[in-house]
């Protein structure tokens, strides 16, 4: 969960998948743990809906989107000196960037069996 949490700020280092990798092993080991997480003012309600199939809002995607464009773009052009580093840092932007755009998107309404 910790790496999760760093993951906000580092560009590289993905925040969800550990989040989610934190509740899934909480929910083995950890009752206490797992609703902890769960019921987490700022991450519970996003871990719950992804687990659910519900997808993430479209304002978590452009905001996640948006600072992982302006985090890579920082890094790759004032701290990375290598050419081919910078090239990789830019794949994986793209390909982040894919994965969350192709994620399903919540809207906040339920869907009903009718």
């Amino acid at each position: 969960m910790c790496l999760g949490i760093i993951g906000i700020v580092l560009p590289l280092l993905p925040t969800t998948p550990f989040l989610l990798l934190a509740a899934a092993c909480y929910l083995r080991g950890s009752e206490r743990m797992y609703k902890w997480l769960i019921g987490h003012k700022w991450f519970g309600k996003y871990i719950k809906n992804y687990q659910e199939g519900r997808g993430i809002p479209l304002k978590v995607k452009v905001m996640a989107i948006s600072f992982l464009w302006i985090m890579i773009g920082f890094s790759a052009m004032f701290i990375i000196d290598n050419f081919w580093i910078r090239i990789i840092l830019l794949i994986i932007a793209l390909g982040v960037s894919i994965h969350i755009i192709t994620l399903k998107t919540y809207t906040g309404k339920e869907e009903t069996n009718e």
